[in-house]
């Protein structure tokens, strides 16, 4: 996939200025900077969900999947049910063995997600995402909400889902972003 001299402002604020980068298939790119700087509008301009004001984005792959920094779930809907919407033809028993595998207790598979915790509901998004025979996958602040127990083997069940993807990595936590071994791309906060 290449991006080649992106540009997005909102208003008269300039977010992203001539963003150029290539993203190799099977690779980690890690997209950094402080906060502010355009880094979940450049994975909404890769995935479709916005359009750039100038510049270019060619050779996305047609499945995508992603965990935005918002949950985005449909609350009055299973976890499982969650999955299985997101992902057509997958079984409940399938549903159910990606969220054990992101550690997600069996008896809050079956809860309308209104009802999890906020890190279970972290799960519930990220399994989803991993359920997706996606090509590309973007991750935006991904571990919110796990806590430090947990991250280990949550960030081992996502290591495992990425592998051989293409995986646009956001995060803050460098400790988190080690664990890809990913290629940096460091954006600037724009005048």
């Amino acid at each position: 996939m290449i991006v080649s001299q992106v540009c997005k402002s909102y208003g008269t604020r300039r977010v992203l200025a001539d963003v150029s980068f290539q993203a190799a298939d099977g690779g980690v790119l890690r997209i950094a900077g402080p906060n502010g700087c355009g880094k979940s509008t450049l994975l909404k301009i890769v995935l479709g969900l916005i359009k750039p004001d100038s510049g270019h984005v060619d050779g996305v792959p047609a499945s995508l999947a992603a965990v935005f920094q918002e949950d985005r779930l449909c609350p009055g809907m299973t976890a499982i049910g969650n999955l299985r919407l997101v992902v057509p033809g997958l079984t409940r028993e399938a549903a159910a063995a990606g969220l054990a595998g992101i550690g997600l207790g069996a008896s809050a598979m079956n809860q309308p997600v209104r009802e999890l915790s906020g890190g279970q509901k972290r799960r519930v998004a990220i399994a989803r995402a991993l359920a997706a025979p996606a090509e590309l996958v973007c991750l935006d602040e991904p571990f919110t909400g796990i806590d430090a127990d947990s991250l280990p083997a949550v960030a081992d069940a996502v290591l495992a889902g990425v592998a051989g993807k293409t995986v646009l990595l956001v995060t803050h936590d460098d400790e988190q972003a080690a664990l890809f071994d990913p290629v940096v791309l460091t954006l600037p906060v724009l005048p």
